[in-house]
């Protein structure tokens, strides 16, 4: 998880690029906008001030954000905008499915596949 939290900087980048992408269906672009406005929010589900405890649902959304981008977009588009190296993705898409587990698979379909 904390190897999660550290990623979040490089996952924002990778939305910031992925959102300017013309082939990124919509309705990815608006489940992008919502997590980064999430992320970037001071109001959070656990408030940031309390220590640790605070950027949990912080790394769930982020999560959330990467398994859905790794299922449901393609992957050579995800790359192009990682920051990182493929194996660093896979093994963040590894913990981010392990996170993630507890969201249904239908959940995730109808957020990043709606308009592909």
């Amino acid at each position: 998880m904390l190897r999660l939290l550290r990623a979040l900087p490089a996952l924002g980048a990778m939305i910031a690029g992925l959102l300017k992408d013309p082939s990124l269906p919509r309705a990815v672009k608006v489940a992008l906008v919502a997590a980064a406005v999430y992320l970037a929010s001071p109001f959070d589900l656990i408030p940031d001030v309390i220590p640790f405890v605070g950027w949990v649902d912080d790394v769930l959304v982020g999560a959330i954000v990467l398994d859905g981008l790794l299922n449901f977009v393609d992957r050579h588009l995800v790359l192009r905008y990682w920051p990182g190296s493929e194996r660093s993705l896979d093994t963040l898409a590894r913990i981010a499915g392990t996170l993630t587990a507890w969201v249904p698979a239908g959940v995730k379909a109808r957020i990043f596949s709606s308009g592909r």
